[in-house]
């Protein structure tokens, strides 16, 4: 039954307090305007070891350690100022201390109200006893999980370097091969140039995708041991760690399907008529799911203003890649312009960034397959983005140019013909 003290005022409205606060699965408290308890429901009581009825009119203090008595009257008074101000609050974290003065973590959320022209204060407190310790087992784990991957680590290396051994002796046989038949001579040159791409691709395409999969099936785990309604914070967080990987390996297949096609002059072009609105929405819509904390996309206004005769999901591809580029390669909290013009015949898209900005010594080599500049190594990412942007534009007719500054940011400008002539 939930303890109530002899107030007029809660007196009246005891039935009601019995039915709502007893239903709540957990402790509830009401402090007047001199922090006395003048509420709590049993779950409290049983929450800090008290009798029934034995904290009624009692300061809140004696359910805090009293080394954190200044400390955490400061916090209360920081939290109970913002939302008096109207400002979304997320629970306090403090430290109680039950009858038996043994100390304990806990949340508390606070919220305050008139009633009879006297104010209250209603804490909903929340043990986090199991929380801490579930807590302390997973930062075990990854020590143990970090350990393996150490371990793993050195035993790749080895492996690396005995398939160095390899591949120096084999270079070796093969230039004796080549001194002794010059007539395969350019056959082995080839056959040469196309075990190193495929060496390069295997491994690009492993890490690639090791990395994004390993991060979905951590999430995974961890989805199955948030199962209470307090945790829904932890698990929107893992399922948008999920749906982000994902849409990162569905992006990196689309980027292998259409260089495939490029390379194998299968690449079928579909020109029609449409509004650049659509395209805008659709790059922009992908592109938010990908954005960081703080990041924002100014798009221009008047793309419903132009209509192009040119191929829709060619142009959806070159503007999505320049973009998620712009956003992987900017910090947080940093806005990537998006903005359209045109002259005679061409539309001209100008994409700006506020990013770590191309190297001078790379830029000459940024449209080049696979090729990586040595600022953003550390950084997922293929290094056929722009090579593939530059071949549909070179089919469609169109150019695509830059200025970067390193750690200041990137522009890019792809002119494209309104109209493409068949």
């Amino acid at each position: 039954m939930f303890k109530i003290n002899k107030n007029k005022e809660f007196y009246q409205n005891q039935d009601i307090f019995n039915i709502l606060f007893e239903a709540i699965p957990a402790g509830v408290f009401i402090v007047d305007q001199d922090t006395n308890i003048v509420a709590l429901n049993a779950v409290a009581e049983k929450m800090f070891g008290y009798e029934k009825g034995e904290l009624l009119n009692k300061s809140k203090d004696i359910l805090l350690p009293k080394r954190y008595l200044s400390t955490h009257k400061n916090q209360l008074n920081y939290f109970i100022n913002q939302i008096k101000k109207g400002k979304k609050t997320h629970g306090l974290y403090l430290f109680g201390l039950t009858k038996n003065n043994k100390e304990f973590p806990l949340e508390i959320s606070i919220n305050s109200f008139t009633l009879y022209e006297k104010e209250y204060r209603l804490a909903l407190v929340i043990d986090m006893t199991l929380r801490s310790e579930t807590e302390k087992k997973i930062d075990s784990i990854k020590v143990v999980l970090e350990e393996k991957v150490k371990k793993g680590t050195i035993e790749l290396q080895n492996n690396i370097n005995k398939l160095k051994e390899v591949n120096r002796n084999y270079k070796k046989e093969l230039h004796r091969r080549i001194e002794i038949e010059n007539i395969l001579t350019e056959a082995l040159k080839k056959e040469r140039e196309l075990n190193e791409l495929k060496s390069k691709f295997l491994s690009l395409v492993s890490h690639e995708f090791k990395t994004p999969l390993s991060g979905i099936l951590t999430s995974a785990i961890l989805l199955e041991r948030y199962q209470l309604t307090e945790q829904q914070e932890k698990r929107e967080k893992h399922v948008k760690t999920i749906t982000n990987k994902v849409q990162y390996l569905n992006n990196i297949l689309n980027d292998f399907i259409s260089l495939e096609r490029l390379d194998s002059s299968n690449e079928n072009y579909k020109f029609k008529t449409f509004n650049l609105s659509k395209v805008i929405n659709e790059v922009v819509y992908n592109a938010n799911m990908l954005l960081k904390s703080g990041q924002h996309i100014n798009i221009p206004l008047n793309s419903a203003d132009f209509v192009l005769y040119q191929d829709e999901k060619k142009l959806e591809l070159i503007l999505s890649v320049l973009i998620y580029n712009a956003l992987k390669y900017s910090p947080e909290n940093s806005e990537i312009d998006l903005e359209i013009s045109r002259n005679a015949k061409n539309i001209i898209f100008t994409i700006k960034d506020q990013g770590l900005g191309i190297p001078k010594k790379d830029q000459k080599f940024v449209y080049n397959r696979y090729y990586r500049a040595e600022n953003v190594l550390n950084i997922q990412g293929t290094g056929i983005g722009l090579n593939i942007v530059k071949e549909h534009l070179k089919n469609l007719g169109g150019t695509i140019s830059f200025d970067s500054t390193e750690n200041k940011g990137s522009v890019f400008f792809v002119e494209l013909p309104i109209i493409k002539e068949l």
